[in-house]
């Protein structure tokens, strides 16, 4: 039943020669890494399943799974790979570790541009000096003004995004929205 819901998802979701190899790959050499790390950590509380199955370190129900990574390492390849060319085609540098705008599209596209948290709408927690956490009468606590995240929102941004700085709800909801 997995081998045919793999082929399907293979079907469905790749289908070109470039995906069958790295698909076949995925299904070879992720098994192959396991069974590795399953006897380099054996005795050390490591890495292992429950199940050995029947090849003795996992089960074959995971060959299938490993074939269809296949065609999503194929897909997120493949999108990473437009990215960077539609980037290119707009005139953006990629040097290294490096990206440049040419100056003559510079933050046109880009949206605001906060000196205060350099547009990432958070800045460090100066109730618990970004810590997430304070110490008070020899007790560690999470700190309430960030719920243990070490960042709030930036007050500097309010105006610019057309916010109200006294809805605690938005805000709250905002931050639960921001990546850690």
């Amino acid at each position: 039943v997995m081998s045919v819901m793999a082929a399907v998802g293979f079907v469905g979701l790749d289908l070109s020669e470039a995906g069958l190899w790295t698909s076949l790959a995925t299904a070879v050499g992720g098994p192959a890494i396991e069974v590795g790390l399953i006897t380099l950590l054996a005795g050390y509380g490591g890495y292992h399943y429950n199940d050995l199955g029947e090849t003795g370190f996992f089960p074959l129900w995971i060959l299938p799974v490993y074939f269809l990574g296949g065609p999503a390492v194929g897909n997120l390849s493949r999108g990473l790979w437009k990215a960077l060319s539609s980037l290119q085609d707009e005139g953006v540098v990629v040097d290294g570790d490096s990206t440049a705008m040419p100056s003559d599209t510079a933050n046109e596209t880009e949206g605001p541009d906060c000196a205060v948290c350099n547009d990432s709408r958070a800045v460090g927690c100066p109730n618990c000096d970004t810590q997430g956490y304070y110490i008070t009468y020899g007790r560690k606590v999470t700190c309430p003004a960030c719920n243990g995240r070490g960042l709030v929102i930036c007050r500097d941004c309010f105006p610019t995004y057309g916010e109200d700085p006294n809805d605690i709800e938005a805000i709250r909801d905002l931050m639960s929205k921001m990546p850690d």
